[in-house]
């Protein structure tokens, strides 16, 4: 797979997301950018300016009109993609750390950072779809995260739930219409962030990635855990492909985290793991850092990563990877 290199950023990347259609490649990183760009070439379709601190996260709508962004400026802001406008601003005592659009597109989470006296919440706004229309400034749920600061969140199927990850390695499932806790699970190591949540194509189950080198696969309406992925470095990303049963982890310990009996450096390398056998299969290298971020190609074609390097890389699947058959494989090793 010959990846296409996107330079865009000047910083390390924060966050990549995919719209459904999987044309469309956003990616914001610390450097107070948001950049668009077509997923088949790696063209730059365009830049939204506007935040004036490190963007942490974004997300775009499902039909690829508006997207949203959360910063270390206290903000949360709304974009028409076409234009490149700055729809609404949300301000907030602290930084905002994700956002993510429910399944329609008619509502926005973000969860701000612990900091300062303030509690990490997950904030809900109502989003009228018409980019011409007047967004309210109105937060129509806060769900306060008292026990332990929320690092990410996301919506279930049919906006039933929304799921959190925390820093001490547990997942919440809220209520998304009153924000009751229906449940909390230590899925994690005790005291490991829950550093990604990414989810299926039909929201009943995600994947997250933690700081314990472990991702986890679980089921969106009672927390359980299906399947856990282990790799030999703290992971900081993690994406479900559709079309194949496969994972992809991303992470890799920083050079400032790296002790001197560490046996390796570094270890930027993605990592394919089969998702029902929970074996890894693959890597792929590039990155000279940490990958902080790594999306899924809805289309199931490909798949982005971003890294500490400040480079995005765009792997289109060749043919082999749409040959390979695992289940094959593993039974021929079998016999063997």
């Amino acid at each position: 797979m010959r990846p296409v290199l996107l330079a865009g950023h000047e910083r390390a990347l924060t966050q990549i997301r995919y719209n459904l259609d999987g044309d469309l490649i956003f990616s914001t990183a610390k450097d107070q950018h948001i950049c668009a760009w077509y997923a088949h070439n790696g063209e730059r379709l365009g830049t939204y300016h506007g935040h004036v601190g490190a963007i942490w996260t974004v997300d775009v709508d499902p039909t690829s009109t508006m997207i949203a962004s959360g910063s270390a400026d206290n903000t949360m802001r709304l974009w028409d993609v076409k234009t490149g406008k700055n729809l609404k601003t949300w301000e907030f005592p602290t930084a905002v750390k994700r956002v993510e659009f429910n399944e329609d597109g008619t509502k926005l989470l973000g969860v701000t950072e612990k900091r300062m006296g303030y509690l990490s919440n997950i904030v809900v706004v109502d989003i009228n779809p018409d980019v011409n229309a007047e967004q309210s400034d109105e937060k129509i749920l806060t769900i306060v995260c008292d026990e332990s600061k929320a690092t990410v969140a996301g919506w279930s199927y049919l906006s039933k739930f929304i799921i959190a990850g925390h820093e001490d390695g547990s997942v919440s499932q809220y209520d998304a219409k009153n924000g009751d806790l229906l449940y909390n699970v230590s899925v994690h190591e005790l005291n490991t962030p829950v550093t990604d949540l990414q989810w299926s194509n039909d929201r009943t189950y995600f994947i997250t990635a933690s700081k314990d080198k472990t991702a986890k696969l679980i089921t969106a309406k009672d927390l359980e855990v299906l399947k856990t992925y282990v790799s030999d470095t703290p992971l900081n990303s993690a994406a479900i492909t559709p079309k194949k049963d496969f994972v992809i982890l991303g992470g890799g310990q920083a050079a400032m985290d790296v002790t001197t009996t560490s046996a390796r450096q570094g270890k930027f390398e993605a990592r394919f793991y089969h998702k029902i056998f929970e074996d890894e299969i693959g890597r792929v290298r590039g990155h000279f850092g940490p990958l902080n971020t790594v999306a899924a190609d809805p289309t199931g074609k490909g798949y982005a990563s971003g890294g500490e390097d400040g480079y995005v890389r765009v792997h289109m699947f060749d043919k082999g990877y749409f040959d390979f058959m695992y289940e094959v494989e593993r039974d021929r090793q079998n016999r063997l």
